[in-house]
């Protein structure tokens, strides 16, 4: 293969491997210890603006369901037209469902988000503007994570030095208002 070619497909790759939200088996708290927020509680929805090809947009709706599993965990589902997740294997039929609880690091509040066997870890944010979701994208930290010890560092460390969090651009929720 002649170098050029090698070099366009390292480049490929490197761009699609850049734009994942970051998956781990640890959450920032290794169990539920913080009480859900009622506030959470019901259907969220937005519209979200995504890329179809190089020069125009397209606009889908999405709605993110919490509802209480225990005092501690929710049970969310995320539906609309989310395609772009299917290669991740996350979608079942139209949704994303999994369990979820909230954590607080470096002064955020976080949501830990465990969907098809992985940890995907966002930070949340429910003010007047309505509520925003930012996963963390799979940059924010080069470091091979081992416990959830170490991930609460890593994301303190993140929001300490960085003078921009790094969150995955497919992966933002902004402005969800509650339509229940």
């Amino acid at each position: 293969m002649n170098k050029t070619l090698q070099l366009l497909l390292l480049f490929t790759v490197t761009l699609f491997l850049w734009g994942c939200p970051y998956d781990s088996p640890y959450g920032i708290d290794s169990v539920e210890k913080q009480d859900i927020d009622e506030n959470l509680i019901g259907s969220w929805a937005t519209i979200i603006t995504k890329p179809s090809d190089d020069k125009h947009v397209k606009e889908d709706p999405v709605k993110i369901i919490f509802s209480k599993n225990t005092g501690l965990e929710y049970n969310i589902a995320i539906t609309g037209n989310i395609d772009e997740l299917r290669p991740y294997h996350l979608v079942t039929n139209d949704s994303i469902k999994g369990i979820a609880y909230l954590s607080t690091a470096a002064g955020k509040q976080f949501l830990n988000a465990f969907i098809k066997g992985k940890m995907y870890i966002a930070e949340i944010n429910n003010d007047t503007a309505g509520l925003t979701i930012r996963c963390l994208s799979e940059h924010f930290t080069g470091k091979y994570i081992k416990s959830s010890i170490e991930l609460r560092k890593a994301v303190e460390l993140h929001y300490k030095f960085s003078a921009f969090p790094v969150y995955d651009d497919y992966f933002i929720f902004k402005n969800l208002q509650k339509v229940n």
